[in-house]
């Protein structure tokens, strides 16, 4: 008799979500990402808003495909050093040259300044 413990209750939610985020952020459609991995987009929404479990292949497919880190949903209690958003917008700005890159720094700037509380 097999005795192992076979009872592996995993969130996959979060995870779904994240991919959702990552799809939409690349301005991808359901649609469009069933049309590039063939299936359907009926599957693809169980995985985003369902935490249906994907097969072993589809779910590489798809964080590799959108860059997203599953350490922080597979490790909780271990510090990520990068999360997610922040691979998703460091690709997002090796796209960009220095000119567009200086309108983020100054965006950046101001948002760090706006933390710093007043004197």
């Amino acid at each position: 008799m097999d005795e192992r413990n076979n009872d592996f209750d995993f969130d996959f939610m979060p995870i779904g979500q994240a991919i959702k985020k990552a799809r939409e952020a690349r301005g991808m459609t359901r649609e469009q990402l069933a049309g590039i991995i063939g299936y359907a987009p009926r599957h693809i929404q169980s995985i985003e808003n369902e935490g249906q479990h994907p097969s072993i292949e589809l779910f590489i497919q798809l964080i590799t495909m959108f860059d997203v880190s599953v350490d922080e949903y597979i490790f909780p209690e271990k510090e990520v050093k990068k999360s997610s958003v922040r691979r998703r917008l460091d690709a997002q700005l090796d796209k960009l040259n220095d000119r567009e890159l200086s309108v983020i720094e100054a965006t950046v700037n101001g948002l760090c300044m706006a933390k710093e509380p007043e004197e």
